[in-house]
């Protein structure tokens, strides 16, 4: 009978470090997966002061569109919870693509090789935002899911791991800001 329990009990202890490890995989991959995005979103907040730099000389008469591009890069910089995170980058998309649709309405800009570069830049970079987060919810879906169906919630919850945020960039970023990279 002991030996039936010891081998009962062995049996549970496999079970919840198998279970524990793989929770610990998922919960990794989130991190992982956060990071490309913090990556990208880095890049970004890079590039939009030298785009803005470049073209505000030609720009004249649309500093408040810049400067509303620059405060909402400061936000998007300062902001720490995952929350503040995606309200933050949602109101950047929605700049950055309102400061690349006045760039139409200046040919000086359309002929401007550097101004060209840094908007291809910053067009592939919002495009890699893009992957990063759908991967990056992916990866939380996965997670939350593990940690809330059974077997794994009875160790999940014990052990710390809770539910992670998705990252909703906002309705005003759902589309990536469209460049007519075109010099006619």
């Amino acid at each position: 009978m002991t030996l039936l329990f010891l081998v009962v009990l062995v049996v549970i202890v496999f079970w919840a470090v198998a279970i524990f490890n793989g929770l610990v995989s998922l919960r990794n991959q989130v991190q992982n997966a956060w990071k490309q995005i913090d990556v990208q979103l880095k890049r970004r907040h890079d590039l939009i002061p030298n785009l803005v730099e470049t073209v505000k000389g030609m720009m004249k008469f649309e500093q408040e569109t810049l400067t509303k591009v620059m405060d909402a890069r400061a936000k998007a910089v300062a902001a720490q919870t995952m929350a503040q995170k995606s309200a933050a980058e949602g109101e950047l998309s929605g700049s950055l693509g309102r400061l690349l649709a006045v760039f139409e309405n200046y040919p000086d800009i359309k002929s401007n090789q550097n101004a060209l570069r840094l908007q291809e830049e910053l067009t592939t970079t919002e495009n890699q935002i893009s992957f990063s987060r759908q991967h990056y919810n992916a990866t939380v879906l996965d997670y939350n899911n593990a940690i809330q169906t059974i077997p794994a919630v009875l160790v999940a919850g014990p052990l710390g791991f809770t539910k992670r945020e998705f990252f909703d960039a906002g309705p005003e970023a759902q589309a990536v800001p469209t460049v007519d990279l075109s010099l006619g």
